[in-house]
Parts: C-alpha cells; sequence; structure tokens
C-alpha cells in the first residue's frame, strides 16, 4: 500500500522541495548562472570583487602566522566563478597556494559538474560533510550562500505563536496557512530565546547549524569566516521572503521549482549566535565599506589605466552596482568570524 503525500508542509520543507527536490528541484535541473540567469552574483558581476576577497584572504592568512597547511573552504561555489579568479589571483602567491587546500561544499549535483569543468586543472576537493573537515586552521569564504537556505516563519497573533506552512495539495494553487505551535517547545529544541520582543519570526534551522559548525571549526583550529550576504541588522525581524525569476521578483507559491527562493539574513541573530560562543568575535560591516577599505577603487583604477573610454567605463559601471549605496553597496552586509585574540580588522577599520 502507497503511503499518503502530505499535503500540508511547513514552509521550509516547501522551500527545500522547490530548490532541491531530485527530479524538480530550482538548483537540481536548473544552472541559474547561465545566459537565461534568474539573477547575478557579485563574482559574476565584476572580477574585481573576487581579486578583493583574494586580497582579504592572503591577509587574514598572514594574521594566523601563514600556516603551512591549512583549509580554504567556499560555501555554496555557485558557478565556481569567484573560486576561479581567487586561484588565478593565488598564483602569484606560490608559498599561500601550496599551503592551501582548497575546498568547495556544494548542495548542487548540477552546480559542482558546472564548477569542476570550470576548475578542471586546479587542486580542489569537493566535500559534502563539514564535519568531515580536517583539523587544520580553516579559513571560510560564504558569498550569498546563507540566504539560500530553507526558513520557517512564526507569527505572533493575540499572545499565541503561529508556524506558518503551505498546501501543496494542487500545485499550481498551492497556499499559505498558519498553525498554532508551543513557541517554548522550538526554543528548546533550538536552544536559544528568538521570540523575545518579536511578533514575527524568520529563523533557518539548517543555516544555524552551519553557523555553528563553522564557528566550531574555527574556534577548535583556528581560522575564520568571511560571510557577504544581503540582510538587516534591525532589531525586530520582518517577512523578507521572496522568490526571484529573470531578475524580477515572483510568487514564492507560483512555479514551484521554476524559480529561486531567498530571504534577508538577520545580522543580528548572527551576531547573537557567535556572541553565546566563547572566545570568538564577529565584525560586521557593508559590502560597500568593505570593498573600499580593501582597495577596489584603487585597483579599478590602476587596471582601467590605458583602456578605451568604453572599456574604462564598462569596469566602473560594474565597480558602482558593487559599491553604490542604492545598489548592492548597503544592501549587502560583510561578516567576519575569527577567535577573539586576532586582532585583524582589514575591511572592517571603520566598525
Amino acid at each position: 500500500m502507497k503511503s499518503k503525500k502530505k499535503v500540508n508542509i511547513p514552509l521550509d520543507e516547501y522551500i527545500n522541495l522547490s530548490l532541491y527536490d531530485k527530479k524538480n528541484g530550482y538548483y537540481i535541473k536548473k544552472n541559474p548562472f547561465d545566459k537565461k540567469s534568474d539573477f547575478i552574483t557579485a563574482p559574476n558581476i565584476s572580477r574585481l570583487f573576487s581579486e578583493m576577497i583574494a586580497v582579504w584572504i592572503l591577509n587574514f592568512w598572514e594574521s594566523l602566522g601563514s600556516p603551512k597547511n591549512f583549509n580554504l573552504i567556499e560555501l555554496g561555489s555557485g558557478n565556481g566563478e569567484m573560486m576561479k579568479i581567487l586561484i588565478e589571483s593565488f598564483k602569484n602567491f606560490p608559498i599561500f597556494l601550496k599551503s592551501c587546500n582548497i575546498i568547495i561544499h556544494e548542495k548542487s549535483p548540477l552546480l559542482k559538474k558546472i564548477q569542476k569543468k570550470k576548475l578542471s586543472g586546479n587542486r580542489v576537493i569537493w566535500l559534502s560533510n563539514l564535519k568531515k573537515i580536517k583539523k587544520k586552521p580553516t579559513i571560510f569564504v560564504a558569498n550569498e550562500f546563507f540566504d539560500s537556505i530553507a526558513i520557517k516563519q512564526f507569527i505572533k497573533l493575540n499572545n499565541s505563536w503561529f508556524e506558518r506552512f503551505v498546501n501543496i495539495e494542487n500545485k499550481n494553487k498551492a497556499f499559505f496557512f498558519d498553525k498554532k505551535i508551543n513557541m517554548k517547545n522550538f526554543e528548546k529544541k533550538i536552544h536559544f530565546q528568538i521570540s523575545s520582543r518579536q511578533n514575527f519570526v524568520e529563523y533557518s534551522e539548517t543555516g544555524i547549524d552551519y553557523l555553528k559548525i563553522i564557528s566550531k571549526v574555527i574556534k577548535k583550529n583556528n581560522g575564520g569566516a568571511l560571510i557577504i550576504d544581503y540582510g538587516y541588522f534591525d532589531d525586530k525581524m520582518k517577512n523578507t521572503l521572496q522568490a526571484v525569476s529573470n531578475h524580477r521578483y515572483s510568487d514564492v507559491l507560483k512555479n514551484m521549482g521554476k524559480c529561486d527562493i531567498t530571504h534577508n539574513i538577520n545580522f543580528r541573530l548572527f551576531k547573537k549566535i557567535i556572541k553565546n560562543i566563547n572566545g570568538l568575535k564577529e565584525l560586521t560591516t557593508t559590502q560597500r565599506d568593505f570593498l573600499i577599505q580593501i582597495g577596489i577603487k584603487k585597483r579599478a583604477e590602476i587596471i582601467s589605466k590605458n583602456l578605451s573610454f568604453l572599456k574604462k567605463a564598462d569596469i566602473y559601471y560594474r565597480l558602482n552596482r558593487l559599491i553604490d549605496e542604492k545598489q548592492m553597496g548597503n544592501l549587502f552586509k560583510v561578516m567576519i568570524i575569527k577567535n577573539k585574540n586576532n586582532k585583524f580588522r582589514l575591511g572592517f577599520e571603520n566598525v
């Protein structure tokens, strides 16, 4: 006798189905970075972005004492463009490159295939389980990784908490509904009081698990993490769930498996999680300030010096997309996680 398929599922389960279902998941059957892409990430806007990340990594490695054997792990490598440019940059620093174990953590088999093709000929390892990281100093880089991890949503009405569910009995007519829950039981499960002073909560169990795993590795083995994502600092959480298709916002419940589903990171929540881990420290700034402090404007000036007007204009147009306050500059935040005794502040001098 066949088991009945669930038709009422929590929001995070719906997102996982939509993005990673083995047959119809968005990241399983579609390359979101091809010519008909639905969105574009910073490494694909300008190589200047990845070059600045390379500068930051090299300097951070030095702050760790230039270990002769360390891990560099990119979480969610997309189409592999950033890692490609990182490796190209590192080839100018042979001692660093020789010391570095380059690792990619990627969930999508399709993207993994694309990455392997783009990075062929380079010494790169793909690791599916971060708990199997070898005990060495480790630098994590996560650009637009956390926003694509499924979230739960909770709503407070008349002093009672409800969890957001989705009815998928008819996938073309899916709809939200809210189910009463015991919030204290959920908070016991996650070992964190999240509902205090909130009327609305977005929480990614998987995302926070990743954050805790990364933090434990840094604390145990020494190292750090650079997290770049769109997000906000507000105390009050808000509904940031969104779907994107063909560079436009789409209905989360329509076209299941055909659009990317993301959310904005609440960096204040990330700060609280890190604060609860003894021995670690975080600093957070905007993408604009981070890139400018590392020297992205100076780099643009150098590479455009002898170029034609059109090529120079293209470089500065792309640079502007990355750092303009009304584009990615302020929307995207950058967080470093490191051991408290490490005084390294490159990119975070104004924090």
